[in-house]
C-alpha cells in the first residue's frame, strides 16, 4: 500500500511531515491520517469527510483567515514562481502547496508532492 507523505505549515493540525494520504486500495476507502495538536495519537480522515481542496493561491490563503500568518502567505505567492523555474529547468517531479477544509470546519494547508496531490483530489471528487 503506496502512503503519500506530506507537509502540514499551518492550520488545525500539527505542523510537520508525518501526515499522510492513503490511496483507494480494493474496498478500503481513501483516507488521510493526520497528526493533532497537542493530540499523542493520529487522527483518520475519509477523503468523505474533505469539504474542499484546491491549489493554494493567495486567495485561497486569505480565506483561511488567521489561521495562517503573512510569511506563509509571502511563501505561498513565490510557490508558483518556483513550480514554473522548476519546469522550465526540467525537474521531474513536483511539489503541490493545497488547502484542504474538512466538513467539520477544521482546515490545514499543507505541501505534497504533485502526483500525490492529483491521487488526493481525484479521490474528494469522487
Amino acid at each position: 500500500m503506496a502512503f503519500g507523505q506530506f507537509e502540514v505549515h499551518a492550520g488545525d493540525f500539527k505542523e510537520g511531515k508525518n501526515h499522510q494520504f492513503v490511496p483507494k486500495k480494493f474496498l478500503v476507502k481513501s483516507k488521510l491520517i493526520m497528526n493533532r495538536k497537542g493530540k499523542l495519537f493520529r487522527e483518520t480522515i475519509l477523503t468523505d469527510q474533505i469539504e474542499a481542496i484546491e491549489i493554494a493561491s493567495e486567495e485561497s490563503v486569505k480565506r483561511l483567515g488567521g489561521t495562517v500568518g503573512w510569511g506563509v502567505a509571502g511563501a505561498v505567492l513565490l510557490g508558483p514562481v518556483g513550480l514554473l523555474a522548476g519546469l522550465l529547468g526540467g525537474g521531474r517531479g513536483s511539489d503541490i502547496t493545497f488547502v484542504c477544509k474538512l466538513q467539520d470546519g477544521r482546515k490545514f494547508m499543507a505541501t505534497a508532492k504533485s502526483k500525490d496531490y492529483k491521487e488526493l483530489s481525484a479521490a474528494v471528487f469522487k
